[in-house]
């Protein structure tokens, strides 16, 4: 069950759908709060620090990737769900707001019953126990509290950053992560790397573990499963 009572930040320059986003998401327990434009959005979601927020690709001040990217860029925000509400169908458009950071995006005119129902979903992917430290796939095991990777109950040794982004698409598997959005969770925006040092680590990874459990999605990223 989705946990209620979370904080979510709607910014839209239609008062007619922030009305119909918030009724709706109100209704499922939702706290929420909105903004008209782009810089309203990034003043409040700086301030209340929101648990998920849905923007607007086309807003005045700032655009919703604009908003996007600079909120990706404080560490305060790496990890904070985000949705873009777009007009903008084509499959470009869509990549491009997954590459700006973006968790999914919805297309208009807005399905409230859609949105809703993506809202929860992202909140149930993402909704871990609090003391659940150890991701089990198949025969590979990763403690994030002791710090360890067992294969086959065999220790593998990583350097710190090889296990951060092992860790990283373990604890969503299936999920393609974007190379952008790597580099932004595992180096931060404040370390200059390129696309090469994600290869060595994710080369580093498979010859350690003997195990093809991290799979190359082609032109896009990476993703683990087994």
């Amino acid at each position: 069950m989705v946990q209620k009572g979370k904080k979510i930040l709607i910014a839209d320059d239609e008062p007619d759908i922030l009305e119909i986003i918030g009724y709706n998401l109100m209704r499922e327990g939702y706290e929420i709060i909105t903004a008209k434009d782009g810089n309203e959005a990034l003043e409040k979601s700086i301030m209340s620090s929101p648990d998920l927020i849905v923007l607007d690709v086309m807003m005045p001040g700032k655009t919703g990737m604009e908003v996007c990217r600079n909120l990706r860029a404080l560490p305060a925000f790496r990890d904070t769900l985000i949705i873009f509400l777009t007009a903008l169908s084509d499959e470009v458009s869509h990549i491009k707001g997954l590459e700006f950071g973006a968790d999914d995006y919805i297309s208009k005119p807005v399905s409230p019953r859609i949105l809703v129902s993506k809202v929860n979903a992202l909140f149930r992917r993402v909704q871990k126990p609090e003391n659940e430290k150890v991701l089990q796939a198949g025969n590979v095991t990763i403690d994030a509290e002791k710090f360890v990777v067992l294969v086959d109950d065999k220790e593998v040794t990583l350097a710190k950053k090889e296990f951060e982004l092992l860790h990283l698409l373990a604890n969503e598997p299936g999920k393609v992560f974007l190379r952008n959005e790597i580099l932004n969770r595992i180096w931060g925006t404040e370390v200059i790397v390129g696309d090469r040092t994600i290869d060595v680590h994710i080369r580093k990874i498979r010859q350690k573990m003997g195990v093809d459990c991290i799979f190359t999605v082609k032109g896009v990223g990476y993703k683990f499963t087994l």
